[in-house]
């Protein structure tokens, strides 16, 4: 990566080399931080290997002033100072945010700047989610949240959510995550497929096939003997761990507010399981092309 300064880091430019001129240089002084400000952050950062002149305008509290959101001041605790935009962005992106009394968690994805949110467990509606024959509700260090619930034992998985496309970032196509993981004693989901869907309220939704087992190999056996895909767990940087269940496109604008409604249900096999800890479903930027 050689001259250019990477996004994934909120640090000065130590170590970089950076051109002395650019045909840029003769340009007035206020334009080039304009400039930058219609890219990305990631853009950015890299612009700043370019010449020391837009180095010294990626520095600028304008530049990254556009890559924060506008209501930003509401979101981060008036206790917290910090000496740039470019220091509250990284923070932004690098310490997810408690909003809705501790419900919900939403970040800024660190290389667009667009939102990302998670929707606590809390936030959620399961079947039996409040009988604590069937779920418990405890703290574990791992989770961002103050409690999560325990799967103890149960022949149905119903999980739902909903939220409104406001808090998340207009013009963008999104990825649906249910984050969850697998306590000691986690049984009954060995070569279970879980039905998926993803979409806007109102219209038909996307679906698919996931399974939290990650031993399964991909497909499963339908009752007329056919084969279907299943989407498999996936290890994050956190322990957790997240299966797809969907990707959607948020148009969003203030004339296109939208909720957007996700579910994982299993409720046709007669099989006690249980042991399945969640600590919510996550929505940020997509990485792949729409399916």
């Amino acid at each position: 990566m050689g001259k250019k300064q990477s996004v994934e880091s909120s640090g000065g430019g130590g170590g970089e080399i950076v051109s002395d001129s650019s045909p840029f240089d003769s340009l007035p002084e206020e334009c080039i931080p304009n400039i930058i400000s219609f890219t990305s952050p990631r853009d950015a950062c890299v612009a700043a290997s370019i010449s020391k002149t837009f180095e010294s305008a990626v520095k600028s509290d304008f530049v990254w002033e556009k890559f924060i959101p506008p209501d930003y001041e509401s979101l981060v605790p008036r206790s917290r100072e910090f000496s740039s935009k470019k220091e509250l962005y990284f923070a932004l992106c690098n310490d997810p945010l408690l909003i809705d009394d501790g419900k919900k968690s939403i970040w800024l994805e660190k290389a667009s700047g667009k939102r990302c949110i998670m929707l606590s467990a809390m936030n959620l509606s399961m079947v039996w989610g409040e009988e604590r024959h069937y779920w418990q509700w405890i703290p574990i260090p791992e989770s961002r949240f103050e409690k999560v619930p325990v799967l103890i034992g149960d022949c149905r998985l119903e999980i739902r959510g909903r939220t409104n496309t406001r808090v998340l970032s207009p013009r963008t196509r999104y990825s649906v995550y249910i984050v969850f993981m697998e306590s000691d004693q986690c049984y009954g989901f060995a070569d279970v497929a879980v039905e998926a869907e993803v979409g806007m309220v109102g219209h038909e939704p996307s679906r698919r096939f996931i399974c939290f087992d990650k031993a399964m190999n991909g497909q499963f056996i339908t009752r007329d003997g056919g084969r279907r895909d299943v989407v498999k767990p996936k290890e994050r940087e956190d322990r957790w761990m997240e299966i797809e269940l969907g990707e959607f496109f948020n148009e969003g604008g203030l004339m296109n507010s939208d909720e957007i409604e996700m579910s994982a249900l299993e409720n046709k096999r007669i099989t006690w399981r249980g042991g399945l800890i969640i600590q919510g479903i996550e929505i940020r930027p997509a990485k792949s092309p729409l399916k």
